[in-house]
């Protein structure tokens, strides 16, 4: 089964290259794109397997691709290389992020029509087989639909109040936040000012 991880020909023989050293780290490779432009850019998207991956060890990353790439020599033209996590409303490239990330609200594109839609957006309500269920809004109805994973072309979480609490938490609860460094945040009331 194939994954959103790298899209072209030239991304898939990047991440056949990539993958084994961000794995050698810890990591896994989230996403890989190689964007066009004046100075192409080689986008990379690595976490750890449960999330939360810390900007020290994308540094580290970073270095070790570089040394890597510089060796294996893919892109025969300069390049930037842009080493980062996934964010709080990261791709959803592999069938698995359809069943960590159930509950939350996502975007769907698939490459083909599907009765008459190529966008779909709704609460992800896991896997079943190799299709990604998700919860659609109809009108007053809100049926769960099965959209075969290779029918996707492109999945993202929607940034949602929801989403970044229980990322934030997760995060806390793993010990990777320290609260002793924020300032105490205030909620105003909708009518409230300072």
């Amino acid at each position: 089964m194939s994954d959103l991880i790298a899209k072209t020909a030239l991304d898939k023989r990047l991440a056949e290259i990539v993958t084994p050293v961000i794995e050698d780290m810890g990591a896994e490779l989230v996403r890989l794109r190689l964007m066009s432009g004046k100075t192409p850019t080689l986008q990379v998207m690595a976490d750890l397997p449960n999330g939360g991956i810390e900007v020290d060890a994308l540094a580290e990353i970073s270095t070790a691709l570089s040394a890597t790439l510089d060796v294996e020599d893919p892109i025969t033209d300069e390049y930037t290389l842009e080493v980062s996590s996934p964010g709080i409303d990261r791709p959803l490239t592999r069938l698995k992020d359809f069943e960590t990330w159930e509950g939350y609200e996502a975007r769907i594109e698939t490459t083909e029509l599907i009765d008459g839609q190529r966008r779909f957006k709704g609460i992800v309500q896991g896997v079943e087989g190799d299709e990604v269920l998700i919860e659609i809004e109809q009108g007053k109805e809100t049926p769960t639909i099965g959209l075969r994973f290779e029918w996707l072309s492109d999945a993202k979480l929607i940034l949602t109040d929801e989403l970044i609490r229980d990322v934030l938490k997760a995060r806390k609860d793993k010990g990777q936040i320290d609260e002793t460094q924020f300032d105490e945040v205030e909620t105003l009331m909708d009518g409230e000012e300072d």
